[in-house]
């Protein structure tokens, strides 16, 4: 009997022992992101959303599944391609559910992290928002969000990972645009040979050298070193398509003085992520070369810097390609932690 009491409270101790250990087990673990030496501080406020493995998993997960647009057809990697740097390759307009199509071209999504304000015009000023505008847009997933919802709280499987996420099987949009934002935040691009070379690792080539000081020169104004562009929102003088009826910024602010104007794109990785420009025109870079150099139509809203177009010789062209090949960043593009992963 005195045995018997002993393996009672030797088996109770391990059973508490083992519970524990699930409680342990189910805690998110925290994430710590490692910034780029020569990149500037991130905007984004990680207090009010730290980053946990179980969390970016879950963003991850919903970022490939294509249950979350309104037939099941969509999801957002379907638009943002990995291999051309989180942009779509082979469309020039946004597409999405039924054949609807946009007017815009998909944006890369890198970065963004240290970006305050999201799309082509800047409509959305919060990245934890961001991913409700192609969710409910009905050219792109065309969701209902309250539907969506309860189709995500009536599957498993979803419960399961907010419970692993966040401590309980609740979904809520918060939870579920914070988890989006987690797994966009890992997506970090700054292992270009431009940045070995900024941290003395490398060395341009004698064509990479002299098109980085046509860049400097020509280009760097609007494309600021290291993220590649300043942000701002500029009519580069792009001739206005009346298919597509695009105001730009103007639809945000309703001033005419944003008339036309568009966010300033990174360069990094742009050879990866043709087709380029707002509507996606231009499928080559030298198109975009040829743009500036003589295509330019000056409007009133029209950049200074643009306005008289970029002068660029074939042998400039040519150098300008080989430096702007310096920012493509093929950790980055082929990172198996930011690839798509299967539904079970």
């Amino acid at each position: 009997m005195k045995y018997k009491a002993t393996y009672i409270v030797a088996g109770f101790c391990l059973l508490i022992v083992l519970v524990q250990g699930a409680i342990v087990q189910q805690k998110p673990m925290p994430v710590q992101l490692i910034f780029p030496a020569h990149f500037p501080p991130p905007v984004y406020d990680f207090k009010h959303n730290p980053l946990t493995r179980q969390g970016i998993a879950l963003g991850r997960f919903m970022f490939y599944d294509f249950r979350l647009s309104k037939d099941s057809t969509v999801s957002c990697g379907f638009c943002h391609q990995q291999f051309a740097a989180f942009g779509h390759f082979d469309h020039a307009l946004a597409h999405g559910v039924a054949g609807g199509q946009g007017i815009r071209s998909v944006p890369t999504l890198f970065n963004l992290i240290w970006q305050k304000e999201f799309m082509w015009d800047g409509g959305v000023n919060h990245l934890d928002i961001q991913p409700l505008t192609p969710l409910t847009d009905r050219n792109e997933m065309a969701s209902d969000l309250p539907d969506l919802l309860t189709k995500m709280r009536s599957d498993t499987q979803y419960r399961r990972m907010f419970k692993e996420a966040y401590g309980s099987d609740s979904i809520t949009s918060e939870r579920m645009f914070k988890a989006f934002s987690q797994f966009v935040a890992t997506m970090i691009s700054a292992n270009a040979k431009y940045d070995s070379v900024m941290l003395h690792k490398a060395d341009f080539t004698a064509e990479e050298a002299a098109g980085y000081k046509i860049y400097q020169k020509k280009c760097a104004a609007c494309h600021k070193e290291p993220l590649f562009t300043d942000f701002s929102y500029r009519s580069n003088g792009l001739p206005y398509l009346e298919a597509l009826n695009d105001v730009g910024r103007m639809k945000i602010t309703g001033s005419t003085d944003d008339n036309l104007r568009f966010k300033v794109p990174s360069l990094r990785n742009v050879l990866k992520s043709a087709p380029y420009m707002h509507d996606g025109r231009f499928f080559d870079i030298f198109q975009v070369f040829d743009f500036y150099d003589h295509g330019i139509k000056v409007t009133a809203t029209t950049d200074p810097l643009v306005k008289d177009g970029l002068s660029l010789n074939a042998q400039e062209k040519r150098q300008l390609y080989f430096f702007l090949n310096t920012l493509t960043d093929d950790s980055f593009i082929k990172n198996e932690g930011l690839s798509e992963i299967l539904i079970n």
